[in-house]
């Protein structure tokens, strides 16, 4: 049998992506809405994505 090798955790670089804008957009309105699903049960688990969220707003800035 021969070995096989996965790349387990392998992330894209968002720089190879032509237009990182538009993913940095739609990962932003993610975690905006899990943080507002989330937000009347875990309490912690809403503000991480709220963090997320911002994080992700101000690369978006940086990027305008």
């Amino acid at each position: 049998m021969k070995n096989q090798y996965c790349k387990v955790g392998a992330v894209t670089p968002i720089t190879n992506i032509s237009q990182p804008a538009i993913v940095l957009e739609v990962m932003y309105n993610n975690f905006l809405e899990k943080a507002a699903n989330v937000s009347g049960v875990d309490s912690k688990l809403g503000e991480f994505f709220n963090r997320k969220a911002q994080s992700l707003k101000k690369t978006l800035e940086s990027l305008a």
